[in-house]
């Protein structure tokens, strides 16, 4: 059985894919009772952590990415609509804290940060978000080092950047953009000191050895992301993947729990796709290691799981939302 064994200044050894595979096969309980293991070691069973996420810019992307209603590639119906202002943005921060929410996700549907006014307002966003006693983490597509240091300078804790999917699967699901130039936005937050949020989605199509080369490619990561989110596809009408069928939800608890034996001691965020899932299986993911989520009604333009769902669902395991 793989678990990285490490302090927190040693690098974790990186599993190969083929190790990873035979993690993901294993029989579904054995699976989670490992990872449930794994879990109390480094975690409190009963927290999780609670983010909020806002589309602070929508649509009009110009990347292809085949999952998403926001590209300009695909018609969707969503209307590409500017960038909000600073007060737009405070004001659903401060609801997002009265709601519970722990850490507030701002993203902006571009291929890449460039310098000049918008980018400016963004900082201006993070350093107001900040001061409001909310940990923040921005998504804004592609970055160099020197973005990455202004927004580390203007309070950001986190930036987040999926992976999506593995090597061999990347060019089925996107091809203005490659794999690497993910890793290199990656390597610009850390070298600026950021935290990184860094994960991927299960139901693009991929064939479980892919899923495995995702796991792998973050685990592979020094240090691990402090944030794993572990997506499920949401169909949108007009991508290319909107006929593309669910995963067996087993699926997503093997994903969850192979990410917890793989980053004991990240944070495993149960993310979109959420709202489709039962509260049983929801149950079985939280037990095999998810210990963060998001909340409100939305995720930039998907729906979420319903607020009061929610706080039902994690009074009835007995969990409660972790302190930033």
């Amino acid at each position: 059985m793989f678990e990285a064994k490490m302090t927190k200044t040693e690098k974790a050894p990186a599993p190969g894919v083929e190790e990873v595979e035979r993690l993901l096969e294993r029989p579904l309980l054995d699976l989670v009772f490992e990872a449930a293991r794994v879990h109390r070691e480094h975690h409190d069973p009963r927290a999780v952590q609670c983010s909020q996420l806002l589309s602070i810019k929508t649509g009009g992307c110009s990347e292809d990415c085949g999952y998403c209603a926001q590209s300009a590639h695909h018609e969707t119906g969503i209307e590409p609509e500017p960038l909000l202002d600073v007060d737009e943005v405070l004001a659903a921060a401060r609801q997002a804290k009265e709601n519970g929410a722990a850490r507030f996700c701002m993203g902006a549907a571009w291929r890449k940060v460039r310098d000049g006014k918008d980018f400016d307002l963004v900082l201006k966003m993070v350093e107001e978000v900040k001061k409001l006693g909310l940990e923040t983490c921005v998504t804004l597509g592609k970055l160099s080092r020197e973005q990455a240091a202004r927004l580390r300078g203007a309070g950001l804790d986190f930036y987040n950047h999926n992976l999506d999917t593995g090597r061999s699967h990347y060019q089925k699901i996107v091809s203005t953009h490659t794999f690497d130039d993910r890793l290199e936005t990656i390597d610009a937050a850390r070298s600026a000191g950021l935290h990184v949020c860094c994960g991927g989605i299960v139901g693009l199509g991929e064939t479980r050895r892919a899923r495995a080369e995702l796991l792998a490619e973050l685990a592979a990561l020094h240090p691990h992301p402090e944030s794993v989110p572990i997506n499920s596809l949401v169909p949108v009408a007009g991508t290319p993947l909107a006929d593309e069928p669910p995963v067996d939800w087993t699926e997503v608890v093997r994903a969850v729990a192979a990410a917890r034996i793989l980053m004991p001691r990240s944070h495993v965020r149960l993310s979109a796709g959420r709202a489709a899932m039962t509260e049983e299986a929801q149950a079985l993911c939280f037990l095999a290691g998810a210990n963060s989520i998001f909340i409100g009604d939305e995720l930039l333009t998907a729906r979420n799981a319903e607020p009061r769902r929610d706080a039902l669902l994690l009074e009835k395991l007995g969990l409660r939302p972790e302190q930033p």
